[in-house]
């Protein structure tokens, strides 16, 4: 498993949820190489769906901007590495929207 610190940027997580997280993204790190954002998403999104329940989705990236809606309590952004990791449970447009810009740190020399 990857020896990196998880820097957690925002997140209504229940703690034991975050650090599932936060392992998975560890493992996936582990198993796929840093440039393979898509298939990284993939393993995270499928073992959130696998343990929590269906209608989880996983970000990937270093520079992304999004707004969604998510199921509070669901709902995590991280760094882990070089990499940033957005991961919540979709819901219906009454719950918490949330707008996020990510723009990439390492070549903003931070903000």
């Amino acid at each position: 498993m990857l020896e990196g610190k998880a820097y957690v940027k925002d997140t209504d997580m229940p703690l034991k949820m975050q650090v599932h997280a936060m392992d998975s993204a560890s493992q996936a790190l582990d198993l796929y190489d840093v440039v393979e954002c898509t298939t990284i998403a993939a393993y995270i999104k499928k073992e959130f769906d696998s343990v929590y329940g269906g209608g989880w989705q996983c970000v990937v990236g270093t520079n992304f901007s999004s707004f969604f809606t998510h199921s509070k309590g669901s709902f995590i952004y991280f760094s882990l590495e070089t990499l940033n990791f957005l991961i919540f449970k979709g819901s219906n447009p009454a719950s918490s929207s949330f707008w996020l810009q990510d723009i990439c740190l390492a070549h903003s020399g931070g903000a």
